[in-house]
């Protein structure tokens, strides 16, 4: 299987049910949300699947890319779609495990966009999320976006992060986090129950 991205760069995709990738729509909107913040950023991908977002941002000029994929053969993927469109002042890495052991390895580091995109019915957006937020990933002005079902409105909210905006795609939504401006217990406001802005 194969998809386009940004300049109509052809990816390679792992077949079956291996990887659920983002669709088209919902990347585009993406990265029309994130106009003019690609350009020389490091770039977290977690739960790559074939890496068409990491491979997206590298198109847009990220600095960095770096992927966290369980599935070996993802993995090759990976590589062989980010090798195509690297340049040789860009570098990227991945990282092959499961996100919730492998993320503890980039403590130390900074991102300024990271994608999470787990299997919808995964148990993996609570620990993810609060890793994240443990060690210290989101750059200050940086955003962590993650792809969910839109009838999923109970993302974990850590002190140290807030959700700056929410989008839905058809029965696909996604969820934005900043670093929070205050510490302490988010308000019951900020419990992902504010209404979603439908974009078709």
């Amino acid at each position: 299987m194969s998809l386009r991205i940004y300049g109509n760069r052809q990816l390679k995709t792992l077949s079956g049910q291996d990887t659920r990738p983002t669709p088209s729509l919902v990347r585009e909107a993406l990265f029309n949300i994130w106009q003019g913040t690609i350009a020389d950023c490091r770039w977290l991908d977690l739960c790559t699947g074939s890496g068409a977002m990491g491979a997206e941002a590298l198109c847009r000029g990220a600095a960095l890319a770096v992927g966290i994929e369980r599935s070996p053969r993802g993995c090759a993927i990976i590589r062989e779609n980010w090798q195509q469109v690297a340049n040789p002042d860009q570098t990227f890495q991945i990282l092959r495990g499961d996100v919730r052991q492998r993320i503890k390895t980039l403590e130390g580091q900074q991102f300024d966009r990271i994608y999470f995109d787990p299997p919808y019915a995964s148990d993996l957006y609570k620990p993810v999320i609060e890793a994240i937020a443990h060690y210290q990933l989101l750059a200050p002005e940086g955003e962590l976006a993650v792809e969910h079902r839109g009838d999923q409105l109970d993302l974990p909210i850590p002190s140290s992060l807030e959700i700056c905006r929410q989008k839905a795609y058809g029965n696909i939504a996604l969820t934005f986090y900043s670093r929070s401006q205050e510490s302490g217990i988010r308000s019951q406001e900020k419990t992902g129950h504010s209404p979603m802005t439908n974009d078709k």
